[in-house]
């Protein structure tokens, strides 16, 4: 199954295309004991809860450096590292049938790009990854596998994405003679697509007139869409839905993610003692916004 199919199947199976972001910080989580601990009793509970209750998003997106910093690789601690893979392990149980994006933002040129591209799909075992577009197709492309998603930084979420990212630029896209970079970022990654089915885009929420000018750019082109800014970082998961739906692009592929609104919305501690129905109405609600 292609990953374009496995996008429009897993959110038929879910209801919703809500991403639920796996970024635990060790001071925010219950418990005691060490990270690996902490995070495996967390995640478990979490999981059984939604498991017992029916609730399933239609992605789950770990980032890959709340876990490793939590390594001590020269003093062979790599708890970090372990903490991710009993996530993983437990996501295979509890939610076979949904994709897991790594989000590890890579990009470098050719085989280094292919060593991280193994380092996703065959050591971590994902479905999807995020990637850089800066350094180009020879960056990129050696992340186009078979049946795999790359998601590919084209307006993100963050305050500084406006430094480059909006930066003007003088060419011809369609009927545009100047556009911002991120629409020339937009072009590349349709034209890869065209390519490499499951090549998509990271596009954030938090500017609203942004999104719908990338997501009317990718209607009709089976470009799958990673939005993260709703939630804690402002955007809201329901303006995001009615811009996809006005833009006419098909709402199965985009997945919008928010991660400590979901998993920790205490921010730091402590925990407070009714966390886990706090997390579990945070992603309540999140799914019913983007029911589809």
């Amino acid at each position: 199954m292609s990953y374009v199919d496995y996008l429009r199947e897993s959110a038929g199976f879910a209801g919703n295309v809500t991403c639920m972001g796996l970024d635990p910080v060790l001071e925010a989580l219950p418990g005691e004991g060490g990270f690996r601990d902490r995070v495996n009793g967390f995640f478990e509970k979490l999981f059984r809860r939604m498991k017992m209750e029916g609730v399933s998003p239609s992605a789950f997106k770990p980032n890959i450096g709340y876990y490793v910093i939590n390594d001590r690789a020269r003093d062979e601690d790599f708890s970090g590292s372990l903490a991710l893979s009993d996530v993983l392990d437990m996501l295979d149980s509890f939610f076979p049938s949904i994709p897991v994006i790594l989000d590890s933002k890579r990009g470098d040129i050719a085989k280094s790009s292919l060593n991280y591209a193994h380092e996703a799909f065959d050591v971590w075992g994902s479905d999807a990854v995020t990637i850089s577009p800066y350094m180009g197709s020879d960056s990129v492309l050696p992340f186009a596998f078979e049946d795999k998603g790359v998601y590919i930084l084209n307006r993100t979420s963050n305050p500084g994405g406006r430094d480059l990212q909006n930066t003007l630029t003088i060419d011809k896209v369609e009927d545009r003679d100047v556009y911002p970079l991120y629409i020339a970022v937009a072009h590349h990654i349709a034209f890869w697509a065209n390519e490499h089915s499951g090549i998509g885009a990271v596009v954030g929420a938090t500017n609203m007139n942004e999104l719908k000018d990338i997501v009317r750019y990718y209607a009709h082109k089976d470009i799958p869409t990673l939005i993260p800014g709703v939630g804690s970082q402002g955007g809201s998961a329901t303006d995001v839905m009615a811009a996809l739906r006005e833009a006419d692009y098909d709402v199965r592929l985009a997945r919008i993610n928010s991660s400590s609104g979901l998993t920790h919305p205490w921010k730091k501690a402590p925990c407070p003692e009714d966390w886990l129905e706090m997390c579990m109405n945070n992603i309540k609600n999140l799914i019913e916004e983007t029911r589809i």
